[in-house]
């Protein structure tokens, strides 16, 4: 109807937001994939890099940013299946699904070394590719505003 485009353009965003998540649990997913194998056949001091604390808890904190947003994103797609508008759940999987994806390539580049920002190793990609999903479809910075909006209307 006449006079009602910008909120049409809103509740399209609420369906959009959701898939930017499951990009970035995507990207999370690929990110913590190569890091696991590279730490298993990288070897230094006679044994694979996976071995050392430092590595095992870099990719243990990749599988819980990766499995935070996964759950996430699963909650947003599932609010918007059961038919209900999905604003909150889909803006806070967005931004978070987005900055995880950012830490974890993050990660993984610090797990390669060197080797991690070269282009001939798929990890700095990653890193290009997980900063996309922070700017598309709202800033991240949009996404908190949102997420507080929308939040507040629940103790409103």
């Amino acid at each position: 109807a006449e006079g009602e485009g910008f909120s049409l353009a809103m509740r399209t965003l609420d369906q959009t937001r959701t898939p930017i998540g499951a990009m970035a649990t995507g990207i999370s997913q690929a990110a913590l994939d190569l890091a696991a194998r590279y730490a298993l056949q990288r070897t230094t001091f006679g044994k694979p890099i996976a071995e050392h604390q430092a590595i095992q808890a870099k990719l243990a904190t990749m599988a819980q940013q990766l499995t935070a947003s996964r759950l996430l994103t699963w909650l947003a797609a599932w609010t918007i299946d059961r038919g209900a508008r999905g604003t909150l759940e889909s803006s806070i999987a967005k931004c978070f699904s987005s900055d995880a994806a950012l830490r974890v390539a993050d990660e993984a580049i610090q797990t390669f070394g060197g080797y991690g920002y070269m282009k001939e190793y798929p990890v700095e990609k990653l890193l290009r590719d997980a900063k996309l999903t922070q700017i598309y479809e709202g800033a991240n910075e949009i996404q908190r505003i949102v997420t507080a909006r929308e939040l507040l209307k629940r103790y409103a």
